[in-house]
């Protein structure tokens, strides 16, 4: 029984020795582990709080929309961008703004709410909305802003629509040659989209009688060019 007394005292000892080198390690590996948990838990909640009201306000931006009232349009995007403009609903706000504002006639604050969201959205939100700010501009002959909205990669559903509206731009500035060049690579980018078979699908006719009336609209446009020269 003694013998067992002194083995269990060495052990609480080793034990008290080990917790002396390592104890306060321990602890704070655990309270950073805590506090990561915390923090992470936290900003789940943020993000599904700031996604839930972004939400509402997007409603009442479409509500405005469809009432055409460019006051409550502009009012409800502004709040979109400022209050919760890490949320895509800021990014469809700006765009769907932007589109209320040119029919409004409106076409400076619809450039805005364009260029913030080429600044801000995503992917095909970003896309959409470069190519919309390069049309907006090349309206205003601003040819060379125009034609940087176009720079760069953009996602593969907007590359046909990108080179489409280079040529337009190049067309509208009287560079002929470079106008057709744009204008059969966006052809040809069609063409292989089509042999891809990315076009097949529950809409595949609908986006074959598409596809068809955008070829010829760009082949008329290279023949109103004098074409391949």
């Amino acid at each position: 029984m003694a013998a067992y007394d002194l083995e269990e005292q060495e052990q609480i000892a080793e034990l008290k020795a080990w917790w002396k080198v390592y104890g306060n390690r321990l602890v704070n590996a655990a309270t950073v582990i805590a506090l990561v948990v915390i923090a992470w838990q936290g900003w789940n909640w943020y993000q599904r709080n700031q996604s839930g009201q972004a939400s509402m306000i997007y409603g009442v931006l479409q509500k405005a929309v469809q009432e055409k009232d460019t006051q409550r349009i502009k009012a409800a995007s502004g709040e979109l961008i400022e209050k919760y403009g890490r949320t895509s609903y800021a990014s469809l706000g700006a765009l769907s703004s932007a589109k209320a504002m040119v029919d409004a006639g409106d076409n400076q604050t619809a450039k805005a709410q364009l260029l913030w969201a080429v600044d801000h959205a995503k992917d095909e939100l970003r896309d959409l909305a470069r190519l919309r700010a390069a049309l907006l501009l090349l309206d205003e002959k601003a040819y060379d802003q125009a034609m940087k909205q176009l720079e760069g990669a953009s996602s593969p559903a907007f590359e046909i629509r990108f080179q489409d509206t280079r040529g337009d731009i190049l067309s509208a500035q009287g560079k002929k040659s470079e106008a057709v060049v744009a204008y059969q690579g966006a052809l040809a980018n069609l063409a292989e989209l089509e042999k891809s078979g990315k076009t097949a699908g529950a809409g595949q006719d609908w986006q074959s009688q598409s596809n068809a009336v955008f070829r010829d609209l760009i082949t008329q446009k290279i023949d109103a060019l004098g074409g391949a020269k």
